[in-house]
């Protein structure tokens, strides 16, 4: 395996890791997304850390994004106490829609899978347009399109 396998090997684990301890049976993109964050000493958890985004700050965004579309529906997380999601340590989260969608646009940015960097990952992330993670990012005041071009420039000039 190459570099770039290994590195999309431990970020889909560590999505599923984040997947299982949410209790979803799937991983997502906002997974992987928690997972980019968390591995550190990459040219993508720099663009995240560089736009305030660290796992916390993610997870908080995530969190108010839950609240918000709860709240869309009528349902306050204050007016309920709810249960703590389900965890089945057996159970292992499979790759979900959102997920691979952005892996497909991370590998269709890359113009190939062997030009493949971390950077187009994040991006793969990125570029959905619907969802939790632009609905997160929204909520966070985080601005999706700068944080897009900060991540396209540096892999267009091969730096990544």
């Amino acid at each position: 395996m190459s570099k770039i396998d290994h590195y999309i090997d431990a970020i889909i684990r560590q999505g599923m890791a984040e997947a299982q301890e949410d209790g979803s049976a799937d991983t997502e993109a906002h997974h992987l997304l928690l997972a980019l964050a968390s591995h550190e000493g990459t040219a993508a958890h720099a663009a995240l850390g560089s736009a305030g985004l660290d796992r916390q700050a993610i997870r908080a965004a995530l969190d108010r994004e839950f609240e918000h579309s709860l709240s869309a529906a009528g349902v306050s997380l204050a007016a309920y106490d709810l249960p703590t999601p389900s965890r089945d340590p057996d159970r292992r989260p499979r790759l979900g829609a959102s997920a691979r969608l952005a892996i497909e646009r991370a590998i269709a940015a890359a113009t190939g899978k062997r030009d493949l960097r971390p950077g187009h990952l994040l991006l793969g992330i990125l570029e959905a347009e619907l969802g939790t993670v632009p609905r997160a990012l929204a909520l966070a005041g985080v601005d999706r399109t700068a944080l897009m071009a900060d991540v396209r420039q540096p892999l267009a000039a091969g730096s990544w």
